[in-house]
């Protein structure tokens, strides 16, 4: 009984170490926001100001069983996005690989798009038998 208690004890800590060091990663380094859009995806601090030159688009992308309601997004260099993820069936995240954002049910990723490029998006929990099939782009011109 000992040990188990002693062992739930010892894992609470680590979590809650876990937990501190996290939240001492979400800096406002503005140096690190401006070097790539992947930092700019999750620093807060470019979430209140649009890019130089471009507009700010809200996009609410919804899942379903196997599908994303959107398979393509178009944006345009120096626009930001702020792209919601919200489930409506099944339980899904979405995730672009080469922007560094990974967002589950109800959370909002902002990126700043500074290049050029087509950017898969996927769905990055296992949702069941049609899970490969959660695909779309982004195409920023």
């Amino acid at each position: 009984m000992k040990k188990t208690r002693s062992a739930l004890f010892i894992a609470m800590l680590a979590l809650a170490a876990v937990l501190a060091l996290s939240a001492c990663g979400s800096n406002n380094d503005d140096n690190a926001s401006a070097s790539s859009p992947a930092a700019s995806a999750s620093a807060s601090s470019s979430a209140s100001a649009p890019a130089a030159a471009g507009e700010t688009k809200e996009i609410t992308l919804k899942a379903t069983n196997f599908e994303f309601d959107q398979t393509e997004i178009k944006a345009k260099v120096g626009d930001t996005l702020k792209i919601t993820l919200k489930n409506e069936s099944g339980v899904h995240g979405m995730e672009i690989k080469d922007l560094g954002v990974n967002i589950k049910n109800g959370e909002t990723a902002t990126i700043v798009l500074d290049k050029a490029g087509t950017y898969d998006f996927n769905c990055s929990v296992m949702c069941g038998t049609g899970h490969d099939n959660m695909t779309g782009q982004l195409i920023v011109e």
